[in-house]
C-alpha cells in the first residue's frame, strides 16, 4: 500500500502541498512508519490563500513546516474515531477542534474525503488551509 507522500502525489490534486511538504524538508517525515493522520488541504485550499502567501511562506521554512505540522496528528484516527474525540492536538502542538454533527469538519475545513487508507497512516481531504490560533 503506498504511503502519504505517494497517494499525495499520485492523486494529482495535492501539487501545492506536496511541494510545500518538500520546500519544509518533511518528505521523509511522512514516509516514516507512523502513524499519522493527516489533514489534507488540496490545491482547491491553497489557492484561497491571500496572494503571496505560499511564496512568503516557503521562504521562512520554519514557519511553513510549523503550518505543514499542524495538519499532521500522530495516530491513525478514521472519521468515526475522531467523531468521538471532539479535538486532538497535532504534531506542532495546537489543538484541532473537530465537529462531526452535520458535517465533517476540522477546525475551520469541511473535510471533502475522509478516511483515505495509507500505508503509514490516513488522510482527511480538506478544502481550507488551517491556521494556528
Amino acid at each position: 500500500m503506498p504511503d502519504i507522500v505517494d497517494i499525495a502525489v499520485g492523486a494529482g490534486s495535492f501539487s501545492t502541498l506536496v511541494a510545500a511538504v518538500q520546500a519544509a524538508g518533511l518528505v521523509e517525515t511522512l514516509k516514516s512508519p507512523g502513524p499519522f493522520t493527516v489533514f489534507a488541504p488540496n490545491d482547491d485550499a491553497f489557492a484561497k490563500l491571500p496572494p503571496g502567501t505560499i511564496q512568503t511562506l516557503v521562504q521562512n521554512t520554519p514557519q511553513l513546516a510549523r503550518i505543514l505540522t499542524f495538519h499532521v496528528v500522530s495516530g491513525k484516527l478514521t472519521k468515526a474515531d475522531l467523531s468521538q474525540l471532539g479535538t486532538v492536538t497535532s504534531v506542532e502542538g495546537s489543538v484541532i477542534p473537530i465537529d462531526c454533527s452535520d458535517t465533517f469538519e476540522v477546525k475551520n475545513a469541511t473535510v471533502l474525503a475522509a478516511d483515505i487508507e495509507a500505508d503509514n497512516g490516513i488522510i482527511h481531504v480538506i478544502d481550507t488551509v488551517m491556521l494556528m490560533g
